[in-house]
């Protein structure tokens, strides 16, 4: 590396010290759970993980996970078609589709990967994508990759959607591409609305459900369900690494035509290896707890209210909603750092998020609920929040 371009990376990453967007990692010396410890502190209460139904601590998946490995080995080392297929990665896709009410899935090691292998392998320059502002890095990478004319509306604007639409109107397909739930805000996209559109502009509707798969809806299918358009959706990602099981893999599922293009074509696909068979065993598990029964789903949705209640009698500016993510709007990306820093002092795990997660002055703390914590756990985070708003002059 020569010297001039060492130089350029140090004033690069000293441009983001000055500007309190430097982003250290906590190193935690336990497993994923509802109580973690930092280094070698204290157990700490975890207020940030996308574990939401509490799967990544559960010990029946944790044992299916083990068992996959004893009966299926470590990994596969190769990619599907040439040596990197087995039948629980079958089982998986077989049971996704069933869970989703969809006519195929593929596998992917992430849902990036998903989203990445995805638009470039079904449109061409002939053809237009319409995304939504606030999509996910990953939607908006895979729409680079793609040759489509790019359209972007508005978040969660029908009126600029359809605008939007009516401007790629010669092109030969249009996709319109959303996030299901949105990640740092915690809205929900108006599928019903999208559904519609689409339909009356012929165009394809692809939603990345990652945050809202498992736990969404009446009975965890996601945002299709919840919106009531499950069959009328037509490309569906998603991933594993978040509340069905939180380990990682991802997945598209949908149009059987769609799926059988993205195995012959879809580059992440072919030239990644295949995800891991304790990873893939232990998903059918958690795809099993959750069609036997929605008792967690019903805690999470219970402890969401129950916290986003007691967030709102304190005045700190908390984006309204009803989902597990429940953003606290602070703005300046270095008081979130010190509110984070000192809520950890005082018991609980959270992060600052900012630029360029999110947008500059739009800094936060994220807060993320599981069914895994107690009304009591929740209670406590709460008094930190109050203590660390006054300690701070809030």
């Amino acid at each position: 590396m020569t010297t001039s371009f060492r130089q350029h990376l140090s004033a690069q990453l000293a441009n983001i010290r000055a500007a309190g967007t430097y982003k250290r990692e906590r190193v935690i010396v336990t497993p994923q759970g509802t109580s973690i410890r930092v280094s070698d502190g204290k157990p700490v209460l975890n207020l940030c993980a996308n574990n939401y139904l509490g799967l990544a601590q559960h010990p029946e998946v944790i044992a299916a996970a083990h068992e996959a490995l004893d009966q299926w080995g470590y990994g596969m080392a190769s990619v599907r078609f040439i040596c990197g297929t087995q039948g629980v990665h079958k089982q998986l896709e077989n049971k996704l589709s069933e869970f989703l009410g969809t006519e195929d899935t593929i596998l992917y090691g992430s849902c990036f990967d998903a989203n990445g292998g995805l638009f470039e392998t079904l449109l061409g320059a002939e053809d237009a994508i319409i995304s939504d502002e606030l999509n996910h890095a990953s939607i908006i990478d895979g729409v680079r990759l793609c040759k489509a004319q790019r359209f972007r509306y508005r978040n969660n604007n029908m009126a600029d959607l359809e605008l939007k639409l009516t401007e790629a109107g010669q092109a030969r397909f249009k996709m319109i591409a959303t996030d299901g739930v949105f990640s740092m805000d915690g809205y929900l996209a108006n599928l019903s609305a999208i559904c519609d559109l689409a339909e009356r502009h012929g165009a394809l509707a692809m939603v990345d459900d990652s945050h809202a798969v498992g736990f969404m809806g009446r009975t965890g299918r996601g945002t299709h369900e919840f919106n009531g358009v499950m069959g009328r959706v037509d490309i569906l990602t998603g991933t594993l690494g978040k509340a069905m099981g939180g380990a990682s893999g991802g997945y598209t599922s949908g149009r059987k035509e769609i799926i059988e293009l993205l195995r012959q074509r879809s580059r992440p696909y072919l030239f990644s290896n295949t995800l891991a068979p304790s990873i893939a065993g232990a998903s059918l598990k958690v795809l099993e707890l959750l069609t036997t029964s929605t008792a967690l789903r019903d805690k999470l949705e219970s402890n969401t209210k129950f916290f986003r209640e007691g967030m709102a009698r304190l005045g700190l500016a908390v984006l309204p909603g009803t989902h597990p993510i429940c953003p606290v709007m602070l703005g300046d990306a270095a008081l979130a750092a010190r509110f984070a820093d000192a809520m950890l002092e005082k018991g609980v795990y959270v992060i600052g998020f900012s630029y360029p997660v999110v947008p500059k002055g739009k800094a936060r703390i994220r807060c993320q609920i599981s069914a895994a914590h107690s009304q009591d756990d929740l209670a406590f985070a709460i008094r930190a929040f109050g203590d660390v708003k006054r300690e701070l002059g809030l």
